[in-house]
């Protein structure tokens, strides 16, 4: 009798813990659409974070992960998804591992998953944050092809934001790419010439593009600076 007893309470415990489990998933997924609604970011981050305890998804931790990402907060998406490269990881789980890396200064990590990006579904944008890691790496070789790629590929309505200036801006892809070609040419060979040609024809594309400008003006001081010092031996 005490066995039978036992059971039935037992059994009422857990009757008693599933019905608050499923109350609570409730709570949360309407918590989720009311944060949503507001624009609340960090409430998004919290219900879903909960959702993830009672119910674990692959789905939901890559979602919160990019939620992180996309405010900024890089190691928390990482610490939510891993640095690690699976062959099983979602796009949007190695968009945040690339991106995230990307962010927190670790270009070789980075490229890695860039890379697989690029082998999944290759683009002139994916090409153009290859180009820019390598070089960054010292592998201009290894950006040329994704340069010429993106040259290639890209069309004149596709925009590329730059972050310099206190104000963000954007210029043509096709600009950026002729831009980062210069920049590698001159890693390669140090033909200041050569890579100040290329770009003025950035600039010919977009006059207003900062961040060519301040290389061509860096480009010339070294140049002038050189000559002088040929003037003085």
């Amino acid at each position: 009798m005490k066995r039978v007893v036992l059971v039935l309470v037992f059994a009422i415990g857990f009757l008693g813990t599933a019905q608050t489990k499923s109350e609570l998933q409730k709570h949360y997924e309407a918590f989720y659409k009311e944060m949503r609604v507001q624009g609340d970011v960090n409430g998004v981050i919290n219900a879903i974070t909960h959702l993830n305890v009672l119910e674990p998804s692959k789905q939901r931790r890559d979602t919160l992960a990019y939620i992180y990402a996309n405010n900024n907060q890089h190691m928390q998406a990482l610490n939510t998804i891993g640095v690690d490269k699976n062959a099983d990881d979602s796009d949007l789980a190695v968009q945040v591992k690339a991106i995230s890396l990307k962010a927190l200064n670790q270009p070789k990590r980075a490229i890695e998953h860039f890379e697989v990006l690029f082998q999944r579904s290759p683009n002139p944008y994916l090409a153009y944050e290859l180009a820019d890691l390598k070089i960054q790496t010292g592998d201009s070789n290894g950006a040329k092809g994704n340069i010429e790629y993106g040259l290639t590929n890209a069309t004149d309505d596709m925009k590329y934001a730059f972050y310099e200036r206190q104000q963000p801006y954007e210029v043509s892809l096709k600009a950026a790419l002729i831009h980062m070609k210069a920049l590698m040419q001159y890693n390669n060979d140090k033909n200041i010439d050569t890579a100040v040609a290329l770009i003025d024809e950035a600039l010919k594309i977009e006059p207003n593009f900062n961040l060519a400008s301040l290389s061509k003006q860096a480009l010339t001081s070294r140049k002038e600076q050189e000559n002088g010092e040929d003037n003085d031996n």
